[in-house]
């Protein structure tokens, strides 16, 4: 098998584009729902060295969309779970099985939320190469609020796209931070660029991939939301003006926008990110306060998920990999 691939990056933010861009292009393996190894499958089954442990994944996994889209037989995945003694095992013999079925040497696993496992993730796979997806916050944190996912703080009340914008900070951060760690193994790429120049984009991760990315093909072949955009707005497909990019200057509420601003404005502008001309012109409220409680709070929310029981209970029940 060649390196495999980690597409992470801040939920809402084009991994899943990503992933089906390097499907169009041929030569990966086709598996199209996110593993989930370490934020979810380990929390819920454990050690993986007990055979209590190993029979429970077994059972679950066969009931999950992730066996009915691997194409696998029960058997292929009764030999990954019993030659498994954690995450990356099985991980590492499901892909690879999958990778055989179709013929090919190469496997991409897109979960975004593997980020504070980089260094987890590279130990266990020496020759992985990290692709760190980047975008826009506030058309972030107006996908994740129409998901129902941005949960703020009980005294911080409806402010939920101020809390989206937090949580994109202290994830992306995190992900620069670690990634900076692994030198050649890690790049970042912009879904704006991917949006608004996907050929120059797509030309530049070619060599950092090792691997042909020819646009034109790609569109031609158009693998999943390539062809049918992914998009938390359906409105917006149905009326004929999908726009993914700077979409937030239309839906953000002016009020919420300029919170979210005050809040993360300075690593937005870091990243190249210009802010809205309200903030820009007016004296922002400084909100040291808030950021740092956000960030302890995604700090034990992220342990508190990998470590104790009442996690491991609430992931089981969440749906994300185990329920068709």
């Amino acid at each position: 098998m060649k390196p495999p691939i980690f597409i992470v990056g801040c939920p809402r933010s084009g991994t899943s584009y990503l992933y089906h861009l390097l499907l169009s292009a041929g030569g990966f393996a086709e598996f199209r729902t996110q593993m989930n190894v370490f934020d979810v499958l380990e929390p819920i089954f454990g050690d993986l060295r007990m055979p209590k442990s190993k029979k429970r994944l077994l059972d679950q996994w066969l009931s999950s969309k992730a066996f009915d889209v691997s194409g696998l037989t029960t058997a292929q995945v009764e030999q990954a779970v019993a030659q498994s003694s954690n995450g990356s095992d099985f991980l590492r013999f499901i892909m690879e099985a999958v990778a055989c079925n179709q013929r090919v040497d190469r496997w991409v696993d897109s979960t975004p939320t593997n980020i504070p496992h980089i260094p987890r993730i590279k130990k266990d796979f020496p020759d992985a190469l990290f692709v760190h997806i980047i975008r826009d916050p506030r058309d972030v944190a107006l996908s994740l609020d129409k998901r129902g996912w941005t949960r703020p703080l009980p005294w911080d009340g409806e402010q939920r796209l101020v809390a989206a914008g937090l949580y994109w900070e202290w994830i992306v951060r995190k992900g620069r931070k670690l990634g900076a760690n692994l030198g050649k193994d890690y790049v970042e790429v912009r879904y704006e660029d991917l949006v608004n120049d996907p050929a120059d984009a797509l030309q530049k991760l070619e060599g950092f991939l090792s691997h042909p990315l020819n646009y034109a093909h790609i569109r031609e072949t158009s693998v999943g939301s390539v062809k049918n955009p992914l998009t938390s707005f359906k409105e917006d497909l149905k009326q004929g003006r999908f726009t993914p990019v700077g979409r937030w200057k239309d839906k953000f509420p002016a009020r919420q926008l300029f919170l979210m601003e005050s809040a993360i404005g300075e690593y937005m502008q870091e990243l190249g990110y210009p802010l809205s001309a309200t903030a820009a012109e007016t004296k922002r409220p400084k909100m040291t306060v808030k950021r740092l409680e956000y960030r302890l709070f995604y700090d034990f929310k992220q342990w508190a998920k990998i470590h104790t029981p009442l996690s491991r209970w609430m992931v089981s029940y969440s749906g994300i990999l185990i329920d068709k």
